[in-house]
């Protein structure tokens, strides 16, 4: 009787053999990447892209404002300065454009080793259940095994006492994963953590760079407009006075004019008898009249430029 039952334990542990098949195929299944990983790779193929493109409009741009350099500098006309101005501008603009597309991969690349650090964590905890349930698996069918020596009397308190020593096995295995997985966690975060505070850091020295430069082009600005304005005022302060030295100059000669003409005026009167030069002194006195005119006209002139 005791002979035809051990083909009967044979069988048992047959069936029970393809479970631990099972738990290794389910491991395999769960080594796919995850959707956050994969997410964060193609957000940083598709910001390497946009940086190739937008590089590619930078050194069109450039292309284009360096002709427009040569044009101006060969035919510096007002028109072809607007334009190699407009171009440059143009240029600066994409420049900035490719920067802030920079930013973003640096951006992508960050969250994507976020991400990896994070999928090799899930991956750290999937291989450790996986470990578990591997070794759940083996001593169920070691015990199987062994359940085979033991005689049918002991059955029932060998499996009671089997499965409760398994159990304290496989708690302290859990354990023992679960401080591996600990440590990894914590290696983990703490490399997540000087990532960011990296990159951190590099955002606040782009930051200042951008802010002093700004600073410093304004105070460039600022200093370049004051003196234009001096220049003009000092430009304008020196043609009224060149006009009114004029008009003054104009004015004096005027009236030395007029000084002359009433001179001659007396020594015409004594000359009667010569009726030309009788003529002729009309003709001095409405010149004299008409110098402190004229004299005034260009100081009217002068004052309007």
């Amino acid at each position: 009787m005791a002979r035809g039952r051990k083909p009967a334990a044979a069988k048992k542990v047959a069936t029970k053999k393809p479970v631990a098949k099972k738990v290794t195929r389910k491991a395999s299944a769960k080594s796919v990447a995850p959707a956050f990983l994969t997410k964060a790779q193609d957000a940083l193929a598709k910001a390497e892209s946009n940086v190739v493109a937008v590089q590619k409009q930078l050194d069109a741009a450039q292309k284009k404002a360096a002709a427009a350099k040569a044009k101006a500098s060969k035919t510096p006309t007002a028109a072809s300065k607007r334009a190699a101005a407009s171009a440059t501008t143009a240029a600066k603009r994409v420049s900035v454009k490719v920067q802030a597309q920079k930013d973003k991969v640096r951006a992508a690349k960050t969250a994507l080793a976020a991400a990896s650090v994070k999928a090799s964590l899930a991956k750290a905890e999937d291989a450790m259940k996986g470990r578990v349930e591997e070794f759940k698996g083996s001593l169920q069918a070691k015990a199987s095994k062994d359940l085979e020596k033991a005689a049918k009397a002991f059955e029932a308190k060998w499996k009671k006492a089997r499965a409760k020593a398994d159990a304290n096995k496989v708690k302290a295995r859990a354990e023992k994963e679960k401080a591996k997985l600990k440590q990894v966690a914590k290696k983990a975060s703490t490399k997540a953590k000087a990532i960011e505070k990296a990159e951190a850091d590099r955002l606040k020295a782009v930051e200042k760079k951008a802010a002093n430069k700004a600073k410093a082009a304004a105070k460039q600005a600022a200093a370049k407009a004051k003196a234009a304005e001096k220049k003009a005022a000092a430009k304008a302060k020196a043609a009224e006075k060149k006009a009114a030295a004029k008009a003054k100059a104009a004015a004096k000669k005027a009236a030395a004019k007029a000084k002359a003409a009433a001179r001659k005026k007396p020594a015409a009167k004594k000359a009667v008898a010569k009726k030309p030069a009788a003529k002729k002194a009309p003709a001095k006195k409405a010149a004299a009249k008409r110098a402190p005119r004229k004299a005034a006209a260009k100081k009217t002139a002068a004052k309007k430029a």
